[in-house]
């Protein structure tokens, strides 16, 4: 399949499943609360830390996010992501990036999530025998966990995923999400 081909099938899959997430309907309240009270109130926060070491290797992450929970079935948000891997006497990477994310539960245990992430990837090598690379990489993940509070389990695909320039290993992903 061509290159273009299989750009415009994924372009669309985007398309449909964020058109799909904006349909929810959204419920109105009339209440005599400040509506920057009631703004807050139904902001959630969340994110992920990430710590691993060995023999030479460092890396940590760190990935706040915040949602807005429209009603007990939909919510949005924003992420951000920044991570630094380093390798003695190999490379250093540091990895910026923001996410967009909207989950659904169309029911209270089950959690369908779409999140689009952009990240920029910038890689020395301290071997002249590889080039240092700045590059910026799109991921575009579909998900479905268990939702059990404010904890979720799952899995998500990136349905854009790039072997030779993605930041994850594969492009199937188990997660856990938290937001309180």
């Amino acid at each position: 399949m061509k290159f273009s081909s299989l750009f415009k099938i994924k372009t669309l899959m985007v398309l449909v499943i964020f058109i799909n997430f904006s349909m929810v309907s959204f419920s109105q309240t009339n209440t005599n609360e400040n509506s920057n009270d009631t703004f807050w109130k139904n902001v959630r926060f969340g994110g992920g830390i990430g710590l691993s070491f060995g023999d030479g290797f460092f890396s940590g992450t760190l990935a706040p996010s915040a949602i807005y929970q429209f009603n007990p079935d939909f919510a949005l948000g924003l992420g951000l992501n920044g991570t630094y891997n380093k390798q003695r006497d190999f490379f250093k990477s540091t990895i910026l990036g923001a996410s967009v994310i909207s989950l659904y539960n169309p029911i209270q245990e089950l959690q369908v999530s779409g999140e689009f992430e952009q990240l920029n990837v910038n890689q020395t090598f301290d071997n002249n025998a590889f080039q240092d690379r700045n590059y910026w990489v799109p991921a575009l993940f579909v998900g479905l966990g268990y939702r059990t509070n404010n904890v979720i389990f799952g899995m998500r695909y990136d349905v854009l995923y790039d072997r030779d320039k993605s930041v994850y290993a594969d492009p199937w992903m188990p997660f856990v999400r938290v937001f309180f």
